[in-house]
Parts: C-alpha cells; sequence; structure tokens
C-alpha cells in the first residue's frame, strides 16, 4: 500500500510532514497580514514621543521584557485583573514586539496611568519600598545616568523607514525633547503610556 511506502521511509515522511506543517502554518499567518484589525493602528494611536522611545529602549536595555509580558489574553482571568484585552492595531508601531509570555511580574501592557510617577520612581529605585514581597531587582542608576539623546533622531527616522509615521518635526526636536532628562524620566514616561490607547471596559 502507497501508505508504507511512506511509513517505512522516514526520509520522505519528514519531508512530508514538514510540508504539512508549512502548509497548515501559512494558510493560519498570510490572511492576518490582509486583515484590516491586524495591520491598520487603532483609533487614537500616535508614534511613541522621543523621551518614551528612549524609555522603552533602556526598558529593553534592563530586561524588564524578561519577567513582564505586554499582552492580555481574552480570557476573564486576565481581563479582570489587567482590563481590556490586547488587540493587534496596539502593536503597529512597535518594532520589536514586547508581547512575552514570561510572567514572573504581572503584565504590564494596560499599567500607564494606573499610578503616578511618584510611585513608579520608588518602585524602580527599591520594589519592596511599594510591593514588600516584590522579588524585582532594583534600578538605582536610572537615577544617576542621564540622556544626551544624541541618536534619538537616527532611531526615529528608522522606525519611518519601517512605517511609523514620525514627521520631520518630531525627528528634528527629538534631541532636544531628550537632551539632559535622566533615564529613570524617560522609563516612566514609556510605562506611563502603555495601553491608554484602548479604554479599559472591565
Amino acid at each position: 500500500m502507497k501508505h508504507e511506502i511512506v511509513e517505512k521511509n522516514v526520509g520522505l515522511l519528514a519531508v512530508l510532514i514538514l510540508v504539512v506543517i508549512s502548509l497548515g502554518g501559512l494558510a493560519e499567518i498570510v490572511p492576518l497580514f490582509f486583515q484590516k484589525e491586524t495591520t491598520q493602528p487603532v483609533e487614537g494611536l500616535e508614534p511613541l514621543p522621543a523621551l518614551a522611545l528612549e524609555g522603552r529602549d533602556i526598558y529593553i536595555r534592563e530586561g524588564c521584557n524578561n519577567c513582564h509580558s505586554q499582552m492580555i489574553r481574552p480570557f476573564r482571568a486576565e481581563t479582570e485583573r489587567y482590563g481590556h484585552y490586547s488587540v493587534a492595531g496596539e502593536f503597529v508601531y512597535d518594532h520589536p514586539f514586547l508581547w512575552g509570555s514570561k510572567r514572573t511580574g504581572p503584565d504590564l501592557a494596560r499599567v500607564g496611568g494606573r499610578y503616578s510617577d511618584a510611585w513608579h520612581r520608588a518602585h524602580l529605585y527599591n520594589p519592596r519600598d511599594v510591593v514588600p514581597e516584590s522579588i524585582m531587582p532594583a534600578y538605582p542608576w536610572l537615577f544617576d545616568d542621564t540622556l544626551d539623546g544624541a541618536h534619538t533622531a537616527d532611531k526615529m527616522r528608522a522606525l519611518r523607514e519601517l512605517g511609523v509615521p514620525y514627521s520631520d518635526a518630531q525627528i528634528a526636536g527629538a534631541r532636544e525633547a531628550v537632551q539632559g532628562k535622566k533615564e529613570i524620566t524617560a522609563l516612566v514616561a514609556y510605562l506611563q503610556q502603555l495601553g491608554t490607547v484602548i479604554e479599559d471596559r472591565r
């Protein structure tokens, strides 16, 4: 029988399995490239301001995304705790995406506006001052290190090449917007805008 030929030939079986998985994957992924809700920004979404963009890079540099996801799944247990589930249109300007699945700490997709700037600063300086059971490390150097903005405009130009609609004026004013600011200020600016485009419908 023909199926016996395939089952007894390991190389042929492996190739056919690869073909089936590839076709199945393409059937799932390709349509997403043509759906408006996955390729178009949600209403009100704007590119990150220069200071928040630098804060996002600090967030990545310090490995915050290794312990905190930024993706709320559409399950009741998650939406009750974190807020409205994440939608693709919120992230069309993100390069790279920071969705993640590791939650050593809570999800941060809707953390913007939940706490004051002072709370975030205290939390980042020494997490146990505001959350006694926290295992998050402290980041005191963020309060000392200062941004010079030397490459902020270059980052924005690169992102514009990827489709992020930065204007010439935003790029021209990027260095001035961040120069002399502390890293903690940039990181808090990034955190405070997370998830604020979608209305919290809990």
